[in-house]
């Protein structure tokens, strides 16, 4: 007989299925049967690094939030609670009892407005090590694009087992991962292409590479059907049932999701109203004289009693369980009140932690190793992109055509000289909207991907930041080099390789600048403020690169210290220098025209107040603020990387105005 799990699967009606592969597929089966064998499950049986058990314990555990200018709103209230390996654990409660909160806390998400001790093996919790050995799946599944199932899983694979096992090795470990989880029929589907459930199932699946022995789960089945829901609770109980520690937060459970819980934690009003096994919630409601109808799912119930939709039980029932204090109800403590913290007075939970944590500070892949892995998936990516490819290089070409058609043929025309001089003006523009706006709408997306994988201990900041950089500038210069080349020689610049290619560089360089200042605002901002910042102050930064042309003598102090910091004014005159300086020749002038009053190169640079400006200077000046919003760039995902946020300066003003604004 056999008493494995299995996992049923329906057959999805999303838009995983039909042609879901990279190059099309076929329909998936109409359903599938996976089996996960008793006793030790092939996950565990073969390459998959061995993890320590770890029992979580916190106690008074508190956690405010400052609401108006001097007010504050308490959301944790001095909890405390048990959460044992081998065990399934739901924390439940009404929506704003703090069940989300409660799981941020544990899991090191939240920390700087928390109080009160975490203890892991009965030792205080040291982040590093806890980090390492603990993964959290967020409620929204964030999915890297432009990849399929098994390229996401085997770079999860790559990343994080680094050299302690082969190449041979991680492909059977990423096939057996996709074997339990139920992903082969969809391997090689996009991730933008999978179902709900299958979405649901990879994030699982990428954070199960190196065995964690943690797992934390916010509301795992929102958004899934019933079916969908059942498939995942029933694999997270597997995965307890090999010795790990899950816990999750869920919101009303159905009964039969509810009886596959081994352990239920209950809050409400940021209290503990009940923390034991889910078959003792209707006896301990009897106590209180609230008694659960029949054929009445105990975990509703317990949620209206939470609600108050049968009286302010709250306070009664947190006493009662001495605010996650008492242990009566666990499986192994049915007797006992109140239970001891664990492992405190055991030196064997603490020292095979210890032994097992020590090693594992350092991430098991090189710094090195990560950025060639992150650069690989990001030129992936972008390969793959080919709508926004295409898209943005019809833009270049679009707009070369048109500003080429304006100012045609007044390269070397020096009745239009001055006209040309527009058009060095016009190509900083370009070189400022086309690079930048893409990325106010894509990058903030970005940012949320980078703080799951970041927190999860993928990779370190450095390696993701250097891919990026890395990753993003060929292809920046591939695609301007279209407008490059089109506009310059519709317009007919002087054709000399010297020129041209001085042209070009300051092209480059406003190009990846651009793009360098619209990584700097959304990595802090959302999508909506990104998209308002980026082009109201590109605004001041267009006026001052124009501003005082022809009559430097009369800016004001202040106005000529903000132009300083304006690389559009730096770009205009490496464009005007590139084309009319280098003591060019006199241009051409029309027949008919009588008068060519600047003919003369010199005569437009005295006219603009470029006599005495060099090209080198501006080049360098460009590379100096290119390199100041990568450096800017680099603090600002730092500190959002960050869960002790720093700058508490910063962070009051922050408070301060959005305090005054809200009153």
């Amino acid at each position: 007989m056999d008493t494995g799990i299995k996992l049923e699967e329906r057959t999805d009606t999303g838009v995983g299925n039909g042609k879901n592969g990279v190059n099309g597929g076929s329909a998936s089966p109409p359903s599938t049967l996976v089996t996960i064998p008793p006793g030790t499950p092939p996950l565990t049986r073969r390459h998959v690094l061995k993890r320590p058990p770890v029992d979580i314990e916190f106690s008074d555990l508190t956690y405010v939030v400052p609401v108006g200018r001097n007010g504050h709103k308490m959301i944790l209230r001095s909890i405390s609670g048990l959460f044992k390996s081998g065990e399934l654990t739901a924390i439940l409660g009404p929506s704003g009892a703090g069940k989300s909160t409660l799981l941020n806390v544990l899991a090191g998400y939240k920390t700087q407005d928390a109080t009160g001790a975490i203890y892991v093996n009965g030792r205080p919790r040291d982040m590093k090590q806890f980090r390492k050995l603990s993964r959290y799946i967020m409620q929204e599944d964030l999915l890297q694009p432009g990849i399929t199932v098994v390229e996401s899983i085997r770079i999860a694979a790559d990343l994080k087992l680094g050299n302690t096992l082969s190449r041979k090795e991680k492909s059977e470990t990423v096939e057996e991962i996709m074997s339990l989880l139920s992903l082969a029929r969809c391997r090689n589907t996009l991730t933008t292409l999978l179902s709900g459930g299958e979405r649901k199932r990879l994030s699982i699946a990428l954070e199960l590479v190196n065995n964690p022995p943690v797992i934390f789960l916010d509301e795992p089945t929102t958004g899934l059907d019933d079916v969908s829901s059942a498939q995942c609770i029933t694999l997270m109980k597997a995965l307890a049932a090999e010795g790990r520690t899950v816990i999750c937060s869920i919101h009303t459970p159905s009964a039969r999701l509810f009886a596959m819980f081994d352990h239920v934690y209950i809050v409400s009003e940021g209290q503990c109203v009940f923390a034991g096994q889910n078959q003792h919630i209707v006896p301990f409601l009897a106590q209180h004289d609230l008694y659960c109808p029949k054929h009445y799912n105990p975990a509703d119930f317990m949620i209206e009693v939470s609600s108050g939709e049968y009286g302010n039980f709250t306070e009664k029932l947190s006493k009662t369980v001495d605010n996650g204090r008492c242990f009566r109800w666990n499986q192994e403590n049915q007797s006992s009140s109140i239970r001891r913290p664990l492992g405190r007075d055991d030196r064997g939970p603490r020292k095979t932690y210890e032994s097992h944590s020590k090693h594992l500070y350092d991430f098991d892949s090189s710094s090195w190793s990560q950025f060639l892995i992150l650069l690989n998936r990001m030129i992936l990516q972008h390969r793959r992109n080919k709508g926004y490819l295409l898209l943005k290089a019809v833009m270049f070409v679009f707009v070369s055509l048109i500003i080429g058609g304006m100012f045609f043929q007044m390269g070397n025309d020096g009745s239009k000289t001055i006209f040309n001089f527009g058009f060095c003006f016009v190509t900083i523009i370009v070189f400022l909207y086309i690079p930048m706006l893409p990325v106010l709408l894509h990058f903030p997306q970005e940012v949320q991907l980078l703080k799951r994988e970041y927190f999860n201990r993928w990779y370190s900041l450095n390696a993701y930041f250097f891919a990026m950089i890395f990753s993003r500038i060929p292809l920046q210069m591939m695609l301007s080099t279209v407008y490059i080349v089109l506009a310059y020689f519709l317009t007919d610049q002087p054709m000399e390789w010297s020129r041209g290619l001085k042209f070009a560089a300051i092209c480059y360089l406003i190009a990846i600048t651009s793009e360098g200042m619209a990584l700097t605002i959304s990595s802090r901002l959302s999508i909506v403020n990104s998209v308002f910042v980026g082009p109201c102050l590109s605004v001041p930064l267009m006026l001052l690169a124009a501003y005082g042309l022809g009559d430097s003598d009369h800016i004001p102090i202040l106005i000529r210290l903000a132009m300083y910091f304006s690389y559009l004014r730096y770009g205009l005159e490496g464009l005007t220098m590139a084309i009319y300086g280098d003591n060019r020749a006199k241009m051409m002038c029309p027949t008919e025209e009588m008068v060519c009053e600047l003919r003369e190169p010199r005569a437009l640079l005295k006219e603009v107040g470029m006599e005495d400006v060099d090209y080198w200077t501006d080049f360098v000046a460009l590379v100096g603020i290119f390199v100041l919003f990568k450096l800017t760039l680099y603090v600002f995902l730092r500190q959002r990387l960050s869960s002790r946020k720093s700058w508490s300066a910063l962070s009051y003003v922050i408070r301060f105005i959005k305090s005054y604004i809200e009153h």
